[in-house]
């Protein structure tokens, strides 16, 4: 991404999953059979599998249309309530004990990041004075949870702020969510919104949003 500077971009924001990280294939294998022995679901992990990933894009696409965000527990109920699960058994202490075993696994299975170059890529950028932040919407992994693995790369003091779907009820392309990233920007910086860089992976949520807000894109092709 060098040739970024020097283009007259001030701001750069970026998308994070298939932008800058990408899954460990180890980890929705294990994450999903974590869900089936911790609801005790009868169902083969196939077909707990299936459902999962049936949801993931369902409610993914959900909030592309409508621009909200459908919670991380919420995803959750609607799968259970498709396997016959009894959701009067449940309760919050529950969900959050799920979470966090669910935190576990993921981090015992890391995501990879895309580019080996990272630290170098936002080292050089950020010498250069460009400022730079996350927007990034979130569906089974909250956006605390992606801080944490930020924080833990030596990654998260690159960012003057990070924002993510279901801390602001927001989903990418929806302007409201860029409009928050500007809002951040102006508290320190007065730059023109063609100045700030939105980078991304989906056409949709990434570099239409973006652009109906005002905000320059870049389609990001891994």
């Amino acid at each position: 991404m060098d040739f970024l500077v020097g283009l007259g971009y001030k701001h750069i924001s970026f998308d994070l999953w298939l932008t800058l990280i990408k899954s460990n294939p180890n980890y929705k294998s294990k994450r999903n059979q974590l869900f089936k022995d911790f609801f005790e679901i009868e169902y083969n992990i196939e077909i707990v599998s299936q459902k999962v990933r049936y949801y993931d894009v369902v409610c993914n696409s959900i909030n592309e249309k409508t621009g909200k965000n459908i919670d991380t527990d919420e995803i959750y109920l609607l799968i259970l309530s498709s396997l016959g699960y009894d959701l009067n058994k449940l309760n919050r202490k529950m969900l959050e004990e799920f979470y966090k075993e669910s935190e576990k696994i993921f981090f015992e299975n890391e995501p990879m990041f895309i580019n080996s170059n990272t630290h170098q890529i936002f080292n050089d950028l950020k010498n250069n004075g460009i400022t730079m932040n996350v927007l990034s919407n979130t569906g089974f992994i909250k956006g605390k949870t992606l801080r944490l693995l930020l924080d833990k790369n030596n990654l998260g003091g690159f960012f003057d702020f990070q924002i993510y779907s279901d801390e602001c009820n927001y989903s990418k392309p929806n302007i409201e969510i860029f409009n928050l990233v500007y809002d951040r920007i102006a508290i320190k910086n007065s730059f023109s919104k063609s100045q700030v860089l939105h980078i991304g992976d989906n056409l949709i949520a990434d570099c239409d949003g973006a652009k109906a807000f005002g905000f320059s894109t870049l389609h990001f092709k891994n």
